[in-house]
């Protein structure tokens, strides 16, 4: 079994991964809308550029997303934003645990600084300038 983190964005998935694969390194691979198979009888409308699905790929791991389309609800409710979760990242050395914080900080709300704790050599909590929340935790100098 695999276990994926999926994320839905608002018209950001491809901004926020083409970000994530640059700072975490990977493969990615992403659809729009309009590539979608026309044999599906799926009409994008004017909103087919935004992605269907994008999934990024580091080491064992997937995180995955997909763009929502305007006037579309999720789940019955309309679009309200990432919440509720934050994705963890345990990198092997504090030096690449401060980079990824940065990195993902960047234009983001730092919402705990990237510091020593009584369970962790460094540990921080951001949310992205995608709204994505991030834990950096980093257990071993």
């Amino acid at each position: 079994m695999k276990l994926c983190t999926y994320l839905t964005f608002d018209g950001q998935a491809r901004e926020a991964f083409t970000r994530y694969q640059d700072v975490l390194g990977g493969t990615l691979q992403m659809m729009t809308f309009a590539e979608a198979p026309a044999s599906e009888g799926f009409d994008p409308g004017p909103h087919g550029e935004r992605i269907m699905h994008a999934c990024l790929n580091v080491g064992s791991h997937a995180l995955m997303a997909s763009d929502t389309i305007p006037g579309q609800t999720c789940g019955g409710e309309p679009y309200q934003g990432i919440k509720g979760c934050s994705i963890t990242l345990s990198p092997d050395s504090v030096a690449e645990g401060q980079r990824l914080f940065d990195a993902l900080a960047e234009g983001g709300q730092v919402t705990m600084p990237f510091q020593k704790t009584f369970w962790a050599e460094r540990f921080g909590m951001l949310t992205d300038r995608f709204g994505v929340s991030w834990m950096v935790n980093c257990e071993t100098a």
